[in-house]
């Protein structure tokens, strides 16, 4: 699967520049494009299908089969203190590389004051709660909302967990579903590589090679700094798992390609359940902790909205001191927690908080264009993240019961 994704990747990247080189109009090329997309488009939305029970039938089987509350607690605990500190450590080295790098600096952007349309209201705290607290589960898997979902989730688990002999039938019900569902993913993931073909081939069709050059300098510096994001990862896999890092990684590499293929957290998630199995990490465990991070452990996303936010800062001249600088980094930290399920999330984000601190928000105009690209490494990122934070916490469940 690694190879044809690979393979995909690489096809489908020369598909396009052949489309676009031969097909200079651009209303043929979106035409082109469109078409293209039509497997990556089906790919996703069978991947959105699954989701939903997906995370409901494994997260009430791994809570329902805790002895008790306090464990749930006691899980949750830990992931939420891995959360907080891996989100500040992003947000940290985004910030300090972005100095360092100055991407921004002699673009000498002119305020345009143009529309980004992006719904930055979505970020307020009335609207957080609303978007966390679901007034009916049936609609919130409709809509996919994974932090509703996992609310609801944890509820019903730790009531399972209290009524062993009550609803044993209903845990013995849910864990054939997760099977089931388990299963279905496979079917799926067949056609990832399908999917991925179609998504660098529509991507370069419209855009062509020369977008990567155009903005070459923000792309590479991001990616260098992603590098050593997932270098800083990596060490710290090795500093707490020890010899299981190496088999870490191993697995990881699937989903991985998956995730930056498709650029699409969402599009690894069965993979990243089903690799950590082989670690193992007890099921338990990952399909608790693993809904958990795609809401609060995003490390490729942190990353990238304090280096978007300091670039478009550099790219209209204005020189932000280091105290407002640190002040943005807490602004970031609380409202990327309220990200899952808003569209174009990380732009919102950043949106939002360059409103802020009266830097132009149409600035978000300046790497609009070449936002795939980068959510490709943001995505991936997210996946060694939240892949990492279940085999540490599983460790140290472990070495607990020991």
């Amino acid at each position: 699967m690694t190879l044809l994704i690979l393979a995909a990747m690489i096809l489908g990247s020369l598909l396009g520049g052949v489309a676009h080189a031969f097909f200079p109009d651009p209303a043929t090329q979106q035409l082109i494009a469109g078409n293209l997309s039509i497997g990556s488009t089906v790919f996703l939305r069978l991947i959105k299908m699954i989701l939903a029970p997906l995370i409901f039938s494994t997260l009430v089987v791994g809570i329902g089969h805790m002895s008790d509350a306090a464990a749930v607690g006691r899980i949750g605990g830990k992931a939420m203190l891995w959360f907080v500190c891996a989100s500040l450590f992003s947000l940290t080295l985004g910030l300090i590389l972005v100095n360092i790098f100055q991407p921004g600096v002699g673009m000498h952007k002119v305020n345009t004051l143009a529309d980004t349309h992006l719904a930055a209201h979505s970020l307020t705290l009335n609207g957080f709660i609303q978007h966390m607290v679901p007034d009916s589960i049936f609609r919130a898997m409709a809509d996919n909302e994974i932090l509703q979902i996992v609310v609801f989730s944890i509820f019903f688990g730790i009531a399972c967990a209290s009524l062993p002999a009550k609803a044993k039938v209903v845990l013995e019900w849910t864990e054939s579903l997760s099977h089931i569902i388990l299963r279905v993913t496979g079917y799926v993931m067949m056609v990832a590589p399908l999917a991925v073909f179609c998504a660098m081939a529509a991507t370069v069709t419209t855009n062509g090679f020369s977008i990567l050059s155009i903005y070459g300098k923000f792309m590479g510096e991001f990616y260098l700094a992603l590098a050593i994001l997932w270098a800083s990862l990596i060490g710290v896999a090795f500093a707490f798992l020890g010899k299981q890092a190496r088999k870490l990684i191993d697995l990881m590499r699937e989903p991985f390609l998956l995730a930056f293929s498709t650029a699409s957290s969402e599009a690894a998630y069965p993979l990243i359940l089903e690799q950590l199995g082989k670690l193992p990490v007890s099921r338990k465990v990952s399909s608790f902790v693993l809904p958990l991070g795609y809401s609060f452990n995003l490390d490729g996303t942190m990353m990238y909205c304090t280096f978007a936010s300091i670039f478009i800062a550099q790219a209209y001249d204005i020189a932000l001191p280091w105290s407002t600088q640190i002040t943005m980094l807490f602004v970031l930290m609380l409202t990327s927690k309220g990200m899952a399920g808003i569209p174009r999330a990380s732009s919102v984000v950043i949106v939002a908080t360059l409103g802020q601190f009266n830097i132009p928000e149409e600035g978000i105009l300046l790497i609009l264009g070449i936002d795939t690209f980068l959510d490709m490494g943001r995505s991936a990122t997210n996946v060694i993240g939240n892949s990492l934070a279940a085999a540490v916490i599983d460790k140290w469940e472990t070495r607990r019961l020991i």
